[in-house]
């Protein structure tokens, strides 16, 4: 048996149906929940705003199996809560939302906080430190910057 093909989906969150919006809240508290045992899912209220915009993959039944959200800080874009479930990593999902989040931020500098063991993968993309380490949900993790394409 096949797997099912997936899409590459790209929303605001008023465009959002509710499966939609319950797939990836829940591949979030898979990921960061379950798997890396943050003590809380991490609720900003920022995956609501309007000019925030939610990128994922999912089958034809709606099953999600990575995703990102690319936020409006203003004079720049912030891309995070990059997740993949277990049973889609490895298969160059995560990078192809890195790229598509890059493209919807053409001409604006791009802030990130990697998990600091994914450092030299978010430099693939062009991303550079920024800034000390910290620690998130008891996680390290870095601040990285892509500058925009001149």
């Amino acid at each position: 048996m096949t797997a099912a093909p997936l899409r590459l989906r790209t929303a605001r969150f008023a465009e959002l149906t509710g499966a939609e919006v319950y797939g990836l809240c829940r591949l979030r508290v898979d990921v960061f929940v379950v798997e890396q045992q943050c003590p809380y899912p991490e609720l900003d209220g920022r995956d609501v705003e309007p000019a925030t915009v939610h990128l994922w993959f999912a089958d034809d039944d709606g099953a999600v199996a990575a995703t990102i959200r690319v936020l409006d800080d203003g004079d720049t874009r912030a891309i995070g809560r990059v997740a993949t479930a277990a049973a889609h990593r490895g298969k160059g999902l995560a990078a192809r939302l890195i790229e598509a989040g890059i493209a919807l931020c053409e001409g604006v500098p791009i802030t990130l906080g990697a998990q600091a063991h994914l450092e030299g993968w978010y430099a693939r993309f062009g991303f550079v430190r920024s800034g000390p380490g910290y620690v998130e949900d008891g996680i390290p993790h870095v601040p990285m910057r892509r500058e925009a394409a001149p």
